[in-house]
């Protein structure tokens, strides 16, 4: 496994291209197309008969499956697996996907009930005919083999050539960017929504904000959201060692090429446009605490804010600026009032920064890569089940008007929470009901929208906002 993850490093990393005024850059050619390699992948167990795809869908009527998950046998895999045999519609064609047949195979009995019926398709990230062969077999895709850096942009290139939609539960901000300079041209051609970070990274953010947005129109359809914060106020839950390990690769490559390191400091690093971003716009992501009165609260800066916040900025630019030219925006946890929050806070943030710069340094990251929870790794069900998170956003329109979103859900955040968000994207697209008409790398908020706000509070979550 080791060596086929070297290998796998090696032929998928590229060097890293600030944000310019073109769009995208160029994609590179591609060796044969998705229908040409369909052949070679082996595919088992089929699913009933193909209907006809939905409105909205990229696929063609033949496609055998209405939704694969990649990488069934991992941890989240095995999560977001069990969610759409609990939660998929009963007739929706649903595929188990990886490279042992077998252990797929072993991981869908575990499940049982309706994945029974699941179909199995054996792909590899190694082998571009067996990832074209699943694209072209499916309406959507959702991958989780991670880090994304290393195993992703291979399924986006043949998501992306077949017209197939995609999501994945990347925080990965130079594997995005990749995707974008490499992936958007073809994906718009070919009608294929590739949409990343539909996870806690950072769905309650980016459709948090969306929803902001939708409630501000609907009382001024001219009003555009100005300075907006979210706040984390309350979380239960542990970190991943998939996002750990995202993390800590995004930082190695960071230390050796100063363009990623650029792209990583850059606020508006995803940006379709980066010349057309405000001047002057957000500033360097939040180092030092701040009283928030809104909510009565010291704050510090969130570990995953310098993630969504550059998802939550390309959404406003994919949109035309629909949030407005003077939207701003950051992420802070809350530490608490008075006193003991305020100390809190300069502790949390002194904390990061102490362990942000210590982890730029080669050393500590190997020490970290051993100490930390490998990719695969993750707590047990009870545990899982009795994590939480509570998130609020507020923000006040250029008009004056303040708003405020709610964003929660049961279960631990990096974990079922993630499974629920993810599988339900994935459903969502699939089923590809009143979808926005548009194709390319995308985000949550521009790719889906307000249809996946409604699947998601279906499922339970809670994303609301309203005018204060």
């Amino acid at each position: 496994m080791a060596q086929a993850k070297k290998t796998a490093a090696k032929t998928s990393t590229s060097a890293v291209t600030a944000p310019r005024k073109a769009s995208v850059r160029k994609a590179p050619a591609q060796k044969s197309t998705a229908a040409k390699k369909a052949s070679s992948a082996k595919v088992a167990k089929k699913a009933p008969a193909p209907k006809p795809s939905a409105k909205g869908s990229a696929a063609k009527p033949s496609r055998t499956y209405d939704l694969t998950v990649f990488g069934a046998t991992g941890f989240t895999g095995r999560l977001v697996a069990k969610y759409l045999a609990g939660h998929a519609p009963a007739d929706m064609r649903i595929a188990l996907a990886g490279r042992d047949r077998g252990r797929v195979e072993q991981i869908r009995d575990e499940i049982g009930g309706r994945a029974h019926d699941f179909g199995i398709v054996t792909a590899n990230v190694k082998d571009d005919a067996s990832l074209a062969a699943m694209a072209a077999d499916t309406t959507a895709l959702i991958t989780t083999v991670g880090p994304y850096a290393s195993y992703g942009l291979p399924v986006v290139a043949a998501c992306a050539e077949a017209g197939t939609h995609y999501c994945d539960l990347t925080g990965e901000v130079l594997f995005m960017r990749d995707s974008i300079d490499r992936y958007d041209d073809i994906a718009r051609a070919s009608g294929a929504r590739i949409v990343h970070s539909c996870g806690f990274d950072s769905i309650p953010s980016d459709l948090g904000v969306l929803a902001l947005q939708l409630a501000a129109t609907a009382d001024d359809p001219k009003a555009e959201l100005g300075d907006t914060r979210l706040v984390v106020t309350g979380a239960k839950g542990g970190v991943s060692g998939g996002t750990i390990a995202s993390g800590l690769g995004e930082l190695e490559r960071a230390g050796s090429d100063a363009t990623a390191a650029r792209v990583l400091a850059d606020p508006y690093s995803l940006s379709p446009d980066r010349g057309a971003e405000p001047t002057p716009g957000d500033a360097a992501d939040p180092k030092g605490p701040v009283h928030d009165d809104a909510v009565g609260a010291w704050l510090a800066p969130f570990l995953m804010g310098p993630i969504n916040s550059r998802v939550v900025r390309r959404s406003n630019a994919l949109g035309d600026y629909s949030y407005g030219r003077g939207f701003r925006y950051q992420e802070y946890v809350a530490t608490g009032d008075g006193p003991l929050g305020r100390l809190s806070a300069f502790g949390l943030s002194a904390g990061m920064a102490t362990a942000a710069a210590a982890l730029g340094l080669d050393p500590v990251r190997s020490l970290a890569a051993k100490i930390l929870p490998d990719p695969g790794e993750g707590p047990g069900e009870e545990a899982r089940a009795q994590g939480r998170f509570s998130i609020v956003l507020h923000t006040r329109t250029k008009q004056g008007v303040p708003y405020r979103a709610k964003v929660a859900a049961q279960g631990d955040p990096g974990y079922a929470a993630t499974a629920m968000m993810l599988a339900t994207t994935g459903m969502t697209l699939a089923t590809g009901t009143d979808l926005p008409d548009v194709a390319g790398v995308l985000t949550p908020a521009t790719g889906i929208g307000e249809p996946l706000i409604t699947a998601l509070k279906r499922a339970g979550m809670t994303l609301e906002a309203a005018r204060v």
